[in-house]
């Protein structure tokens, strides 16, 4: 499977590399595929409490000929809004929720071609793959329905399922695999469906059978619940919750931390995991609490690890390209909101050849009154926070830091000796944060530099709520910037007098 060869399928029934480093993970997976859709809803009797199936079972069954676009009936991404046929959202409820992202060409090369998010991803696995055949896709929908919101669209046409791998509802599962593959030489690229599901672990299952359980429990009935795995038996719980006889407690997270991250330094170097740890990040609108974390900061605290978030297409382009080719683990922090934004690319960025640096930061736009950094999605409302600024005579500096891990204290210190202010946006939980970070390598190499106190933009320090009015506080604003910027900049009230 080295040595430039094709990878195998690496799947219940076919051998695999994988299978000789870690025959526990490999069990896993092989012990949750889906039962064939003749057997799922026959395990399934009528009982007094078949509506908390429901409300608790939030695992997503596709049945042939369904265009389902969300993977969680009751809480997938966005279910009430929907997707067309190329995955862009749609209806009120988005433009409700959150401003129109503006397209603000500022920092590109003047150029009459436009390119969406969507697209570059894209074309930077296709090219990628083409390059190296040790580059491999997996993940849930990748092959077959093309990528839930269309990123590997063409694919699996294109370089079949041998590199284009569905794999069950099993995120410790198949994130393990990749590891493993990435251990004997392969290039793995592991899309997770959003990053919240990096966090879950198959213990869910469990968890859920015992609430079926307990809510019978409540009715005063018995509960027959059959697992939708055809290797695992019906279980039959009684009234309360009952014990089960397996237990699959592995996070997906374990192995991007445990297994990814620190082989490098455990093996002495010996063994280097080329594996790409990509999908959606962060608030996208609707989705509550369980699908709305930004784990940029969970991550760029693990050594071992290199973080990225892209903003623009240029930016998912070069940078995916560059944690394909990086012989380290990379976790590629997406938006899924910016998926069918457009934005201007020069031929230089369309080139195969392309490829932006790690660790480097971008000025998206320059200033000389106060710095503004911000990642991902924020960096379009620091860009339009600029604009507004621009009318009231402040000029201001916005850096896009691109790379979280490692972080460009060097661009972002420059920056704040000219302005000598500085505000930091994320949308992340303020506490430990990106923006703590940047605050720190400030105060540390620049203080003597500062003339205002540093603001830090941030989300509320609260789980995400579902209501729109409540999600729109809880993410930051245009005018959240504005107002922190005029802070920095003694244009307004402070914070504490004007509460």
């Amino acid at each position: 499977m080295t040595n430039g060869a094709k990878p195998t399928s690496i799947f219940p029934g076919q051998r695999s590399a994988a299978q000789g480093y870690s025959s526990g993970t490999a069990s896993i997976v092989i012990g949750l595929r889906r039962a064939p859709p003749n057997q799922r809803s026959s395990s399934l009797p009528p009982s007094p409490a078949f509506p908390f199936l429901f409300l608790f079972f939030f695992f997503w069954r596709p049945r042939p000929g369904k265009d389902v676009g969300t993977r969680e009936a009751g809480v997938g991404q966005l279910a009430s809004v929907g997707k067309d046929e190329k995955g862009n959202m749609l209806g009120g409820p988005l433009r409700r929720i959150l401003p129109e992202i503006s397209r603000l060409p500022k920092g590109y090369s003047t150029v009459g071609k436009e390119m969406t998010v969507r697209e570059a991803l894209n074309s930077a696995l296709d090219e990628e793959m083409s390059a190296d055949p040790k580059v491999f896709l997996m993940g849930e929908e990748v092959g077959e329905y093309q990528g839930a919101y269309k990123i590997t669209k063409g694919l699996l046409e294109k370089y079949g399922p041998e590199r284009v791998l569905d794999t069950p509802i099993t995120e410790a599962g198949f994130t393990g695999i990749g590891v493993g593959a990435a251990y004997y030489g392969l290039h793995p690229v592991v899309e997770f469906m959003t990053f919240n599901f990096s966090m879950q672990n198959e213990s869910r299952v469990i968890g859920t059978l015992i609430l079926f359980s307990a809510a019978a429990s409540v009715l005063g009935a018995t509960v027959s619940v059959g697992c939708l795995f055809d290797e695992f038996k019906p279980a039959k719980l009684g009234k309360g919750a009952g014990s089960m006889e397996f237990d699959l407690g592995i996070v997906a997270i374990d192995h991007i931390i445990n297994s990814a991250a620190k082989m490098n330094y455990m093996s002495a170097g010996n063994i280097s995991v080329p594996i790409v740890f990509r999908g959606p990040n962060g608030a996208a609108a609707g989705v509550s609490s369980q699908h709305s974390q930004c784990y940029a900061a969970w991550y760029a605290h693990v050594p071992g690890l290199k973080v990225l978030s892209p903003y623009s297409s240029e930016d998912a382009r070069g940078l995916l390209k560059a944690a394909i080719r990086d012989p380290d683990p990379v976790v590629f922090l997406e938006n899924e909101i910016l998926y069918g934004q457009s934005f201007p690319v020069s031929d230089e960025v369309l080139d195969s050849s392309f490829c932006l640096p790690i660790g480097k930061a971008k000025i998206e736009r320059e200033g000389k009154d106060v710095t503004i950094t911000a990642f991902s999605k924020m960096v379009d409302y620091a860009l339009q926070a600029a604009e507004v600024l621009s009318k009231e005579g402040i000029s201001a500096e916005v850096i896009n830091l691109r790379s979280l891990r490692p972080l460009d204290r060097r661009t972002i210190n420059a920056s704040v000796r000219k302005t000598n202010r500085l505000v930091s946006v994320e949308e992340g939980f303020p506490q430990h944060g990106v923006g703590a970070e940047i605050c720190t390598s400030v105060i540390e190499e620049s203080f003597e530099y500062l003339d205002a106190p540093v603001e830090r933009i941030a989300g509320a320090d609260v789980p995400m709520p579902y209501a729109a009015n409540l999600e729109r506080l809880a993410v930051p604003q245009v005018d959240n910037i504005v107002n922190a910027v005029k802070r920095a900049c003694y244009r307004s009230v402070p914070m504490a007098a004007a509460a």
